[in-house]
């Protein structure tokens, strides 16, 4: 059995950095596909991937398919020949496709009859025949959303082609993709390596792209960044501010990293330090440094795709790039402080939140009044939840924000406090957008609490109210955020709050604007619909999730106590039964075309196993309603769990559709009485 090491390699002018991950991890499982389908095995399979090529490395892959035995069956012999013995046409039509003659083919016996059949062995195919249509495949496959054209052709593709390199071990497999043919031949960087590197061998593929300046190794290339500038923070005295994003971009738009570091005037420091690092990460993709206690240095850690001989030059270079960056931030702050936040109001009315809802004043002064009603119902200051949601948009129109759009919020804070404004209204600026995303942090302070759910619900109300929610992936609004985010900030901050109220409060606030006048469920159902992602991201499995919605309680704290109730019930040992217990009552509940009691009727039971369940109900709804004022769904949920086994010996032992009327009716009364206390906490008859 003869094995080699493939190698697949596409060449390309620099690809964009923050798509280069999932170019090639598209383009590696698009190839892995079809090896897999075409039965070649090999040992392993990895991807490569610098800003000027993507690529894949199959170590021990099998030279040839296996053979196959192909058996196809045809017609019956019974419609396949006529009485004489003659062929039909549907015989000869079948005997024509697979290239024989009706006498030619077999015959499958079987206890069920005898069958035409036709019998022959595909050959295998040698891996020159199948990578190159695999390569293309797998290109065509490929995310690029905005294809370019080059030169005179009219072949497509994300960035320019030059190179195409199609190795099985030393052997060059001909082939063709994007009007460029296979060879051996590689670049190595465009700088430090000068001409093509030509492989005499695909092992040689990583060995050879280092010796000219490549490391080609994206995770590789990845972890040594990370801990040159993890060294380079140490030396002087800091700690990189992380940031995974940004490395992952640095990874993508070098060859050969080289760390260095740089400085800047101390003076700068004097500016809020979200701006320098937005400035610094975002525009010239540099890493910031922190003391050990967090504060900003006035030094930053970049990545050369140059081991320059002068290294000095390079970090000049870039010093001298990132000073008026900084000088910017620097001027727009100093000028900025020169006008108050409650005087930019105004200005607010000259921009658009949405062109039905009307501008961002309005929408602030509908947020400071939501904010107002938040705060009255948690116990908190409404007059400072107003005036922070009065000046929550306000940093918008100052030119940092319009500058530097990512510190929208953390400025409205520092001009706050700035302005005299008091610290909870200032930190209610910043808090009105968290969490931002995933895993991000919440309002530090019940005030920011009230702000952040006034800007979420009125901007869920407003787009509902106007029927442009949500479609597929598109959610240009961010709905989808916001109520995650509305749902962590209630029950995170254990605030006491229900949906449905703050919908409706922001209803009332937008008076005639809205068009949608089913608005108030469609909020509550997407928000609904936002459960599923929160709580299985805590591992809650789906049925119970399922169980708790049925019920649909609109404020998050309840919901969260039943979900888990719910979880806690699931674990004992009488749950499974009960669950069936209760899907068995709902089907028979649904098919049940009378009218139940108002209460079960004793007088009417004549069987033990009757009785015995109406008493331990009756004992276990004494003890129930306590717990279900309170709130403790858990406890109440453990005491009904106690109803096990009368009801396991109610339905051993009793006819539940008594011919007679009125025992039917009573037991099914009964039976009812006993699901809706369950129901009354979820339904659990879809516990799985």
């Amino acid at each position: 059995m003869t094995t080699e090491t493939l190698l697949i390699e596409l060449g390309t002018e620099e690809l964009p950095p923050k798509s280069l991950r999932t170019l090639a991890t598209t383009f590696f499982e698009h190839i892995k596909l079809q090896l897999d389908d075409a039965n070649l095995t090999y040992s392993a399979i990895n991807w490569y991937a610098t800003p000027r090529r993507l690529a894949v490395k199959v170590e021990d892959l099998i030279a040839n398919q296996a053979d196959k035995a192909i058996e196809k069956r045809g017609p019956a012999v019974n419609v396949a020949f006529d009485a004489e013995g003659n062929a039909s046409k549907a015989a000869e039509g079948w005997a024509r496709s697979n290239g024989i003659t009706v006498a030619e083919a077999e015959r499958l016996v079987t206890d069920k009859g005898e069958w035409l059949l036709y019998k022959t062995v595909e050959q295998g195919k040698h891996v020159e025949q199948l990578i190159p249509a695999m390569v293309n495949n797998a290109i065509a496959k490929l995310p690029v959303p905005k294809p370019m054209r080059w030169g005179a052709g009219r072949t497509q593709f994300i960035r320019p082609v030059h190179t195409l390199t199609l190795m099985y071990g030393s052997s060059i497999l001909a082939g063709e993709s994007l009007n460029i043919s296979s060879n051996n031949l590689v670049t190595g960087h465009r700088f430090h390596h000068h001409g093509l590197v030509a492989l005499s061998h695909a092992d040689d593929y990583q060995s050879a792209l280092k010796a000219a300046h490549v490391v080609v190794d994206y995770q590789a290339r990845k972890d040594t960044i990370q801990q040159q500038i993890n060294i380079a923070a140490k030396e002087i005295g800091g700690t990189v501010v992380h940031d995974e994003d940004l490395l992952e971009e640095v990874t993508s738009l070098v060859e050969w990293p080289v760390v260095l570091t740089g400085s800047f005037d101390e003076g700068f420091l004097n500016v809020p330090p979200e701006p320098l690092i937005y400035s610094m990460k975002d525009h010239q993709k540099y890493f910031p440094v922190t003391d050990g206690k967090g504060n900003l240095l006035n030094k930053f850690i970049f990545v050369s795709n140059i081991e320059s001989k002068d290294p000095s030059q390079v970090i000049k270079g870039n010093e001298k790039v990132i000073r008026p960056r900084l000088a910017d931030a620097e001027f727009f702050f100093k000028t900025d402080k020169k006008q108050s936040l409650e005087s930019r109001l105004e200005s607010l009315e000259s921009v658009l939140f949405q062109k039905q809802l009307g501008t961002v004043k309005a929408k602030s002064e509908r947020i400071a009044n939501l904010s107002e009603f938040v705060a009255s119902v948690i116990g908190d200051d409404a007059a400072m939840a107003h005036r922070a949601g009065l000046l929550s948009k306000t940093d918008l129109m100052s030119d940092m924000v319009l500058e530097f759009p990512q510190v929208q919020g953390t400025m409205g804070k520092y001009y706050a406090q700035h302005d005299g404004e008091p610290e909870a209204v200032a930190q209610a600026l910043e808090d009105q957008y968290r969490p931002r995303f995933a895993g991000d942090a919440l309002p530090e302070q019940t005030i920011g609490c009230a702000v952040a759910i006034a800007d979420k619900v009125d901007t869920l109300v407003g787009i509902f109210g106007i029927n442009q929610a949500p479609k597929g992936d598109k959610d240009p609004f961010a709905l989808r955020r916001a109520a995650i985010g509305l749902i962590r900030i209630i029950i995170e901050k254990d605030l006491n709050l229900d949906i449905a109220d703050l919908i409706a409060k922001s209803v009332e606030l937008y008076q005639d604007k809205l068009t949608n006048q089913d608005v108030s469920k469609q909020v509550l159902d997407f928000v609904f619909g936002r459960y599923r992602a929160y709580y299985q991201d805590q591992n809650i499995s789906v049925d119970v999730i399922q169980a708790v919605l049925a019920n649909a309680p609109s404020a998050p704290l309840d919901f969260n106590k039943r979900i888990h109730a719910v979880t806690h019930f699931k674990t004992l040992s009488e749950a499974a039964t009960l669950a069936a217990a209760n899907k068995r009552v709902g089907n028979i509940i649904v098919k049940f075309k009378g009218e139940l009691f108002n209460a079960f009727n004793q007088e009417l039971a004549s069987e033990a196993a009757e009785t015995e369940l109406a008493t331990a109900f009756s004992t276990v709804k004494a003890k129930i309603a306590p717990l279900m004022t309170a709130k403790d769904y858990q406890g109440a949920l453990t005491e009904l769990s106690a109803l096990k086994q009368p009801i396991d010996n109610f339905f051993d032992n009793v006819m539940v559709m008594a011919d007679d009327e009125q025992v039917k009716t009573n037991r099914l009364t009964l039976l009812n009485e006993i699901r809706n206390s369950f129901f009354a906490i979820a339904d659990i008859s879809l516990l799985q």
